[in-house]
């Protein structure tokens, strides 16, 4: 009669899978919370310590870490010696073991850390050439399904199985790893678990394949994101996506990003009670719709039949909001390869992960924040009461544009934006030509200090009436005289937002 030693703490499927097992001729072994489920649904059990003469102890802290236990899972029954110790000691093989882990990742503490199940999840998985290991309910009935067909559990499967313990358990302690790290940004080492979340169409080019991961026990908003129609998604479609889904919700009146290869090209924010996110999207489209076509349009409020309408002629790769209404999605579902997804406001990121030969680059994530009281105006002339909405407008999206960065802002709508420059007055005149006579009495901002005064001079000349930059310059007082010679105003943030 095989074997099976059943430790659960996650009793989903547990009573129909044993009782599977039961019907096909097998004995259980079991204790503590999974034994008594399992007796009071009817299931034949054997308590694990009548085989080990030990009753739980130390508050249940052990309970199979006994050789009667890890000697039956471990035995290799092709080696003359083990089975030979197995007969003089008593010790039944063990031919499949169904555990899965206390819940540390939801509920972090000592007292959840497994010490007894992960032996035994290790220790099934080393001898898989002999024993099957099953760590997620979600492999129950495959399992069931072979054991009824077969009487056992293919070598196939038991390796398949295997691999995913071993994850399983590198998962579990790379959790407790970070979480005794004692909160460090950037703690020593740095032990990764991530399991694939989504195949991708590809990677960014065609050739390359692509995939999403997540990090193990984590979820992100794209894991409770609805794509309602449209092709798979690729590798580029999920970074633009992330990256206009991000800057959006940052804004808390109705706003649009359109971002076209991780840069924003057009960003618009709308205020009043008449405000409509279709005015947003209008706006946002008009800052560059040259670059907006083939771009991902986000939104921060449900998606109107107007702003459906407004965009159905306007190719465009996806777009992401809270909610769809169901006429705009109609509309919208007509263009068959234009993704559509609803999604929850970003959770935030932990780390910001970048490979290079040999490693990572790692770092904490940036996001500018709207601080006045840290900021300061350095010039004679302060902004106006009325420049204050789109300085704070131009600050976010600046932090989001590629470096060197320059953001031109009217009127809560981002209308010149340069970008990803080798210096910065070139992304000056790329952001004043894309303004034209928008430009006029707009507000600058700058990812970085000006190092000269010409990219100053660029803006200003263009009609700019305002400029936000972090300042730290060796040559901030000739900016700063430049400023005053224009007549504009200045604000020094202390804080730089490079993005590479």
């Amino acid at each position: 009669m095989p074997t099976a030693l059943i430790s659960v703490y996650d009793k989903t499927g547990v009573v129909d899978f044993a009782s599977s097992l039961h019907r096909a001729g097998w004995k259980i072994l079991s204790s503590g919370g999974t034994a008594r489920v399992l007796s009071e649904a009817g299931v034949e059990v054997t308590d694990v310590a009548t085989i080990t003469g030990f009753e739980a102890i130390l508050g249940h802290r052990v309970v199979t870490l006994h050789p009667a236990i890890h000697g039956g899972i471990l035995a290799d029954l092709d080696d003359a010696e083990h089975r030979a110790d197995l007969e003089r000691l008593g010790i039944e093989p063990i031919s499949l073991v169904v555990v899965n882990l206390y819940p540390f990742a939801s509920q972090p503490s000592i007292e959840l850390i497994d010490v007894g199940g992960p032996a035994m999840v290790r220790g099934a998985a080393k001898n898989h050439a002999h024993v099957a290991v099953v760590v997620r309910p979600d492999d129950y009935s495959r399992v069931a399904a072979e054991i009824a067909n077969t009487g056992g559990v293919s070598a196939a499967t038991r390796r398949e199985l295997a691999a995913d313990a071993f994850r399983a358990t590198a998962e579990y302690d790379a959790g407790i790893a970070t979480w005794m790290s004692d909160g460090a940004d950037l703690p020593d080492s740095l032990i990764f678990a991530a399991e694939k979340a989504q195949s991708l169409r590809y990677g960014e080019n065609p050739h390359q394949a692509g995939a999403r991961y997540r990090w193990a026990g984590e979820r992100g908003w794209w894991d409770d994101a609805v794509q309602h129609g449209g092709k798979e998604l690729s590798y580029l479609n999920v970074y633009d996506t992330e990256a206009a889904w991000s800057l959006v919700n940052r804004f808390p009146s109705p706003a649009c990003v359109i971002v076209k290869h991780a840069n924003p090209c057009g960003v618009a924010v709308v205020d009043g009670p008449d405000a409509a996110i279709v005015d947003a999207y209008r706006a946002a489209n008009e800052c560059d719709p040259v670059s907006a076509f083939g771009g991902i349009v986000a939104v921060n409020r449900p998606v109107s039949l107007a702003m459906a309408t407004a965009l159905a002629p306007v190719f465009t790769e996806v777009v992401v909001a809270p909610s769809f209404d169901a006429d705009a999605l109609a509309v919208l579902s007509e263009k068959k390869n234009l993704r559509t997804i609803s999604g929850t406001a970003p959770r935030g990121r932990r780390l910001d992960v970048r490979s290079i030969d040999g490693g990572l680059l790692v770092q904490t994530p940036d996001q500018a924040t709207i601080d006045h009281g840290a900021w300061r105006v350095v010039t004679k002339v302060q902004p106006a009461p009325s420049q204050w909405s789109d300085i704070d407008v131009a600050w976010q999206v600046v932090s989001a544009v590629s470096s060197n960065a320059i953001v031109l802002v009217n009127g809560g709508c981002a209308v010149g934006i340069g970008a990803g420059q080798q210096n910065r007055l070139d992304s000056a005149r790329i952001a004043v030509e894309r303004a034209a006579a928008r430009a006029k009495g707009s507000v600058c901002a700058s990812d970085a200090f000006f190092p000269f005064r010409d990219g100053l001079d660029a803006v200003a000349a263009a009609g700019a009436s305002c400029v936000i930059q972090p300042g730290g310059s060796v040559r901030d007082d000739e900016v700063i005289a430049a400023a005053d010679e224009h007549g504009i105003a200045m604000i020094f943030t202390g804080h730089r937002h490079f993005r590479h």
